[in-house]
């Protein structure tokens, strides 16, 4: 217990000299910082970012128009009418996702500091990721995997994704569920003297803005105009970030934002019993929700990853809508790909159909597949762990009980999630964590920026809290 709390005291100490970045510096008032400038202080512009990322193979994916997949959405659409859906084809990285733009600048950053290795807390995609970049670059690269349930069960995806990041060359250390992961990573960064590739730092935020200016930029040659929405997988907030950032950078302002998550409710990430009940270990809302109205929870002080900046709309989709794309994307598209990506493509198809003939959705990615990501393991998985997988209307789903793959296309539905609330339930935290009632102008202002909120709106709602702005008492 010692050597625990040890660790966690000296955690501010520990990320420090892990990242080279001191969060104190960006701090402005009680619960405020300067978001934009810490992410100026990168020292890496969208240009030098691009051309990192160029020089290791990065970026430059095709975005591809699915012709089939929009006729579809037409033939089963109320009216008839349906938008041109378009893809990313982020599987064309080195490792197989969207992950290799984040991995790209925090391995390089690490490699012209002078660090021997890098290290990341993940079991998803980003493991793979920095395996890939860091190999590429000459480092050594440790992984941390929350992998299995207490009997050692541990899901088809999150092994696959254990191979692919020991191919690569990295060490991957593989533990229970449970609060110890923070623990370990610290330990490894404080034992290793390693690099932390945080998915939350402004490095791994700033390698995704490539993406969303690419995306601006292709409809422009393509189409010539810029998309009308783009969708956009949501977990822990960095996808739609840097995605979003980077459309801006384009000039794209006018293009809608939209998150799009698998729903697990009644599903808790920490717990062993909920662990293996789940089909999903991204994009789901037991990360998306919990990171977008306390961005802060993750490994680093200031997270670079503020969703509510930037979402103009969020919705969410059932396990077995986004199976059923999965493999209408492979049979009418030809394009095998893996789940996360086709989240959000199981939203645009749905949102497509509210939208005129001539306008443009975009889906932001796709990611590799493999023998463990595959729909047929997940769902042979799933129905070993007592899951009942049925063919019918997906709108009956109950995560951790069934799944179920709807009987035709005209079934799929998005379920609309109120951003105001998550918003207030953002302020909510800030003001508890904090523990204060009592702020100045400049935090109000951060309030604002950070929920998109009008002035008068965000004055009412911590007056309703019992909070006052000193300038405005």
């Amino acid at each position: 217990m010692s050597e625990y709390n040890n660790i966690m005291q000296r955690k501010n100490e520990i990320m420090l000299k892990s990242v080279g970045i001191d969060y104190s510096n960006y701090e402005t008032g009680s619960i405020s910082f300067d978001y934009e400038r810490m992410m100026r202080d990168s020292g890496y512009s969208l240009s030098e970012v691009m051309k990192i990322q160029e020089d290791a193979g990065v970026g430059n994916t095709p975005l591809l128009e699915l012709r089939n997949i929009t006729a579809l959405a037409r033939r089963v659409s109320k009216t008839g009418k349906a938008a041109r859906i378009f893809i990313k084809d982020e599987s064309c990285n080195p490792s197989g996702s969207f992950k290799d733009r984040r991995a790209s600048i925090s391995v390089y950053d690490a490699k012209v500091r002078g660090y021997k290795g890098i290290a990341s807390a993940t079991s998803g995609n980003y493991g793979a990721a920095v395996a890939s970049q860091a190999a590429a670059r000459g480092l050594k690269s440790i992984i941390v995997q929350e992998c299995y349930d207490s009997n050692k069960i541990g899901q088809p995806e999150i092994l696959e994704k254990t191979r692919k990041c020991e191919c690569l060359g990295a060490e991957v250390l593989r533990l229970t569920v449970g609060p110890e992961l923070f623990y370990t990573f610290l330990k490894v960064l404080d034992e290793t003297s390693f690099y932390n590739a945080s998915l939350y730092s402004v490095y791994g935020i700033l390698g995704i803005e490539s993406l969303g200016y690419e995306i601006a930029t292709g409809c422009r040659e393509k189409l010539g105009k810029d998309p009308d929405a783009v969708v956009i997988t949501h977990a822990g907030g960095g996808n739609v970030t840097g995605t979003a950032r980077g459309l801006k950078k384009a000039g794209a302002i006018g293009t809608k934002i939209v998150g799009a998550s698998v729903d697990l409710t009644g599903l808790h990430m920490a717990s062993d019993k909920d662990f293996n009940r789940k089909s999903f270990t991204t994009g789901h809302t037991g990360f998306g929700i919990p990171f977008m109205t306390w961005p802060d929870r993750s490994d680093v002080p200031r997270s670079a990853a503020r969703p509510l900046r930037y979402l103009d709309r969020y919705v969410t989709v059932t396990q077995g809508e986004v199976f059923y794309m999965t493999e209408l994307l492979a049979q009418i598209e030809g394009l095998e790909r893996g789940p996360a990506g086709n989240t959000s493509l199981a939203a645009a198809f749905i949102i497509a159909q509210e939208m005129e003939d001539e306008q443009i959705i975009v889906i932001q990615e796709t990611e590799y597949t493999g023998a463990g990501k595959h729909l047929l393991s997940q769902l042979s998985f799933a129905k070993k762990n007592g899951i009942d997988i049925k063919i019918g209307n997906p709108s009956a789903e109950i995560p951790g009980a069934n799944i179920i793959l709807p009987e035709h296309p005209s079934m799929l539905a998005v379920k609309e999630m109120d951003l105001n609330y998550y918003k207030k339930s953002y302020v909510v935290n800030v003001i508890k964590h904090k523990n204060t009632n009592l702020l100045d102008k400049i935090d109000l202002n951060f309030l604002c920026e950070e929920t998109k909120m009008d002035r008068l709106c965000m004055l009412e709602l911590l007056s309703n809290m019992n909070v006052y702005v000193r300038e405005v008492l």
